[in-house]
Order: C-alpha cells, then sequence, then structure tokens
C-alpha cells in the first residue's frame, strides 16, 4: 500500500480542517480546497497553453499584446451596440460619465488621464459632453488654467437610462469565463495597469 500517499493526505485533511471549521464535509470541497492550497504553495506547476506561431518562435509577449489590441476592439464594438439609439456619439461620451459617478467631480487633467487619452482626445470628449450639457465644468482658484469637471442631473438620468445594456455589452466581453477566471484576470490585469500607471508617472 501508499503509506507515504496516506500519510501525507491525512497530513492534509487536518490542515483543511484547522483552517476553518466553516469547510464542508465532502469530498468535492476538499478536493477544491486542495487545488487551491496547492497553487498557494506552488505545488502546481500550470500548463503551457499552446498558440498559433509557437512553433515558429512567436513570444508569449507577442500574443498577450495582440490579444489585448483585439479584446479593446471587441469590446469597442459592443460598446458601440450598447449606445445605439442614444443621445451618445462614442463610447468615451459614457465612460467619462461613469468616471465622474464612480469617483466624484474632478478636474480635467485628471479625468483624461484616468481615461489615459492623450490632452487633445480628452478635451475633445469633455467639450462634446459639455455642449450636450451632460457634464459643466467650473474654475479653481488654485489653477486658473485647469476646471473641474461634474456630472449633471442630465448626465446622470441619461447613464442611468442606458446602464442596463451597458451592462450587458460588458457582459457580452467575458461571458465565457467562470468567476474563478473573472477574479484571477482582474488580479493580473491590475497588476500590469498599476506597472504602467507607475512607468507613466515617471
Amino acid at each position: 500500500m501508499h503509506y507515504d500517499l496516506i500519510k501525507d493526505l491525512i497530513s492534509l485533511v487536518k490542515i483543511y480542517e484547522e483552517e476553518s471549521d466553516q469547510h464542508p464535509q465532502d469530498v468535492h470541497s476538499f478536493g477544491q480546497w486542495l487545488n487551491e492550497y496547492s497553487r498557494k504553495e506552488g505545488l502546481l506547476i500550470p500548463s503551457e497553453p499552446e498558440w498559433e506561431g509557437k512553433s515558429k518562435g512567436r513570444s508569449a509577449d507577442s500574443v498577450i499584446n495582440t490579444s489585448l489590441v483585439h479584446l479593446s476592439r471587441y469590446a469597442k464594438l459592443q460598446a458601440k451596440v450598447a449606445i445605439a439609439n442614444t443621445a451618445f456619439s462614442t463610447p468615451d461620451d459614457f465612460i467619462y460619465l461613469i468616471s465622474l459617478v464612480a469617483f466624484g467631480s474632478m478636474t480635467k487633467t485628471v479625468l483624461i488621464k484616468l481615461n489615459v487619452h492623450e490632452k487633445s482626445a480628452g478635451i475633445q470628449i469633455i467639450n462634446r459632453l459639455i455642449s450636450m450639457e451632460l457634464v459643466t465644468q467650473t474654475t479653481i482658484d488654485t489653477d486658473k488654467r485647469n476646471r473641474m469637471i461634474h456630472i449633471t442631473s442630465k448626465g446622470t438620468q441619461l447613464l442611468n437610462e442606458s446602464m442596463e445594456n451597458i451592462r450587458a455589452a460588458t457582459k457580452n466581453v467575458t461571458e465565457p469565463l467562470s468567476q474563478e477566471e473573472k477574479m484571477q484576470l482582474i488580479t493580473i490585469l491590475t497588476k500590469l495597469e498599476d506597472f504602467h500607471k507607475a512607468k507613466a508617472r515617471g
């Protein structure tokens, strides 16, 4: 008999029980815990996926960069469907409004940087939102060259009316992923974004 294996298994069951009294006492739950425990302890070596061009030397970096570009385009296509028959001209319009709802009023500069736009493109979007009366701008006593941007009641109403379609569009982009995969992807993308934000700040 595999006495060492049985001994290791008993030790793992003991850890499983000691970690929390809330663990369900069934094989399926133990298997899920064991998989997560092995991953945290570095006992699992993830298999390397296959990709187009790998045998010819195409790098993982190339695949990741291409996928991010393609996914950005797919997301934009879904966003365009979401704003069809609305007053929004582009997906950036509602993304700027969502930023103001999520983080509150902010300077024009901060709003543009938050959405990773060039200054000229960001100003064009903000000016369009102002002309549509979806946002307003006010002067800042300490910085006459900058402006505070605020969402208006009209902007809030339009955004609320469009949110169902916007949520459906965002869900379509991540449609095949499980909840666990989404959490893993968020962790990875956040790491990438944080790195590039830090580099951009110099």
